[in-house]
């Protein structure tokens, strides 16, 4: 049996220090604009045929600003590797995700990733290409959520709802638990109670 390789998370502070550097040694903005799943916006290209346009909204679905600390925090407690992730900038700041999957425990280099292997966590520092910052619900609404596109890095970011959850209930919820939720709205509502 192997036995997994010891590490040592980091503070939050500490690791946006870090992330910030690496940025910085990049010439990539250092004033960063966390996203979550809710703020992502995939539209089908209009130019490429089977592509995507990729930009974000914050907007419609606004991160509370404990979000990104409460995310960190989750994830430190998995045994998966933990990733910044800067997909681009709008306005001057850094458009980064915090992810967390396996899936990325062999990725390297050659895909844009520095390991940092003693705190088990990747830094992904992307480019300066322009995001669009989407402000039209219509667009947002319209928007390719997960059905119809391959898999892809950002998949493995936290949902503003797992965040609600956690401020909450102190975990996500499980999905029979969502749906056992939903339904008692909708039975107080029909009965003419407050959901």
């Amino acid at each position: 049996m192997t036995k997994a390789n010891p590490f040592t998370r980091p503070k939050l502070g500490e690791a946006l220090d870090a992330w910030k550097k690496l940025l910085a040694g990049h010439r990539l903005p250092t004033n960063l604009l966390w996203l979550f799943e809710e703020n992502l916006c995939l539209e089908k290209s209009r130019v490429a045929q089977g592509g995507f346009h990729f930009a974000f909204q914050t907007r419609f679905t606004p991160p509370p600003d404990d979000a990104l600390e409460i995310a960190f925090d989750h994830f430190s407690g998995t045994n998966a590797r933990i990733v910044f992730y800067q997909v681009g900038v709008c306005r001057g700041q850094s458009l980064c995700l915090l992810l967390c999957d396996s899936w990325f425990d062999s990725k390297g280099e050659s895909e844009g990733f520095l390991r940092r292997d003693e705190w088990h966590m990747s830094l992904h520092p992307g480019c300066d290409d322009e995001i669009e910052e989407i402000t039209d619900l219509s667009r947002w609404l319209r928007r390719v959520v997960r059905h119809g596109r391959s898999f892809h890095d950002l998949d493995f970011c936290m949902t503003l709802t797992a965040v609600d959850e956690i401020k909450t209930y102190g975990r996500p919820l499980a999905p029979y638990e969502r749906f056992a939720q939903t339904m008692l709205k909708r039975l107080r509502r029909f009965l003419g109670q407050p959901a």
